[in-house]
């Protein structure tokens, strides 16, 4: 019997033989890796659960009307604009120079001329903008069609009932620009030099028109924070977090963010205050905006939890900072300490 069970157990293993140590390692990383991914799930499930306790929370998503103001608060949402026309008609005629550069910067002669911004172009930008240069004429059809636009904005002008001071300045604008392209087109080119020098003429009156906008944007979301934050009360006001979602190239300072900061809470006010840049503005800005809170809220409580004795680690994992920042900064400040540490490591591994 112990003859056959012998042979028995023989058989077994050559039928099943030890896996080899590259499945071996296999195995065990799969295993390591599975703790994150379990550790992400239940993540994942706390911030779906804990996205419904928020508020109160304001999201503002900027946009051509000034922003979208959206308040959670007790489980109800109240979405509005706040800022009256006068910001948007005061920037739509402020943006007339901008909506011709961008008909006639694909045909621009990538040689920069001395001009006064020439010291602050960067000749690999203006290359990369200029990609179709002076040789063909496709900006005129496109150029001319902008000119139509504008030539109709400016005979209505007197129908939209603006401040005379943003009438003139707006006139101001629009015939210049249109002067721009009637001569633009008639020659058959432009440059830099004839572009900035129909935008050079413009300070004082882009100017006018942007401190309409400003009055305009200003007065809007005032009166609607002081509205609010008479609705949310005094005792939940202090704690509301903020979540402005702009364009990179808006974010840092976004006029929205200075305006709603002087209603928070000073004590909060740097760590309730959220700019959120993003590539292109979220279809659904409310849930973007209500999970990234949702993030740091958690994260605010875990980081003193899981790190009690490191008050540097707990400030990297509830804020911005990522955890292996600050150590890659030294690493990288000192590569020969940090490739004797790895070898010490290895060694006491082995």
């Amino acid at each position: 019997m112990a003859f056959l069970g012998g042979t028995q157990a023989a058989s077994a293993d050559e039928g099943n033989p030890e896996p080899d140590s590259a499945a071996l390692e296999l195995r065990a990383r799969n295993a390591i890796f599975a703790v994150d991914t379990d550790t992400q799930k239940n993540y994942d499930a706390l911030r779906a659960e804990l996205i419904k306790q928020l508020g109160p929370v304001i999201v503002v998503q900027n946009d051509d009307r000034g922003g979208l103001y959206t308040l959670i608060h007790n489980g109800e949402q109240e979405s509005l604009h706040p800022v009256s026309e006068i910001f948007e008609l005061a920037k739509s005629i402020a943006h007339a120079p901008l909506g011709i550069y961008s008909i006639i910067a694909p045909y621009l002669n990538r040689q920069i001329p001395n001009l006064p911004s020439s010291a602050y172009l960067d000749q690999h930008d203006v290359d990369m903008v200029a990609f179709k240069g002076p040789r063909t004429n496709g900006w005129i059809s496109p150029l001319q069609a902008f000119g139509t636009t504008l030539t109709i904005a400016r005979q209505q002008l007197h129908n939209a009932h603006m401040p005379q001071e943003l009438k003139d300045s707006s006139t101001q604008i629009l015939d210049a620009a249109l002067r721009f392209i009637n001569e633009s087109v008639q020659r058959g080119s432009f440059d830099m030099k004839s572009f900035e020098s129909f935008t050079g003429g413009l300070n004082d009156a882009i100017g006018t028109n942007v401190r309409y906008a400003t009055r305009a944007q200003i007065d809007g979301v005032e009166g609607l924070m002081k509205r609010w934050r008479d609705k949310v009360g005094k005792e939940d006001w202090p704690g509301l977090y903020i979540v402005v979602l702009s364009i990179w190239t808006t974010s840092a300072p976004n006029q929205n963010s200075i305006i709603v900061k002087q209603f928070m809470d000073p004590a909060k006010a740097d760590s309730h205050l959220i700019d959120l840049p993003t590539a292109q503005l979220p279809s659904d800005p409310v849930f973007v905006a209500l999970d990234n809170v949702a993030r740091i809220v958690q994260d605010n409580v875990a980081a003193e939890m899981v790190f009690p004795v490191d008050q540097k680690l707990a400030d990297a994992l509830k804020g911005t900072e990522d955890l292996l920042a600050q150590e890659i900064l030294h690493q990288l400040a000192c590569p020969y300490q940090s490739k004797t540490a790895a070898k010490k490591a290895v060694s006491a591994a082995s």
